[in-house]
């Protein structure tokens, strides 16, 4: 089963940018949907963006909040998937954490393998 990696997290400030990675160092990651999911403190994890299983291409999915300002991609070669995080916010502070499994689930419940997560912390 594949393991995950994640790197990448840090402090910005509003409106700056931040680079998340989800490295796959068992199994291959292009077999399987990954999906990012952040929780804020006292919040619930919650998805954030995803993208499908590498079948011709792969189709991204993102919660509104974040639509227009993060991008979700694949590099197959290094076995990684990405997280860009522009015009960022301070709601978008929490533990980001990315998650493979058959599908994109919005219950992080469902997917088959998670990695430790990374913190992102925007200031105002």
């Amino acid at each position: 089963q594949v393991q995950l990696v994640e790197s990448g997290g840090g402090s910005v400030q509003a409106g700056g940018s931040l680079s998340l990675s989800c490295f796959g160092s068992r199994g291959t990651l292009s077999a399987y949907a990954v999906a990012w999911f952040r929780q804020g403190p006292g919040t619930e994890r919650e998805f954030v963006a995803g993208i499908t299983r590498m079948f011709g291409n792969s189709d991204t999915r993102y919660v509104d909040s974040v639509k227009g300002r993060f991008t979700v991609s694949r590099d197959n070669a290094k076995n990684t998937v990405y997280l860009r995080m522009n015009s960022v916010m301070p709601e978008d502070t929490g533990v980001y954490y990315c998650a493979a499994g058959a599908d994109l689930y919005s219950d992080y419940n469902d997917y088959l393998a998670w990695g430790q997560g990374t913190q992102v912390t925007v200031s105002s």
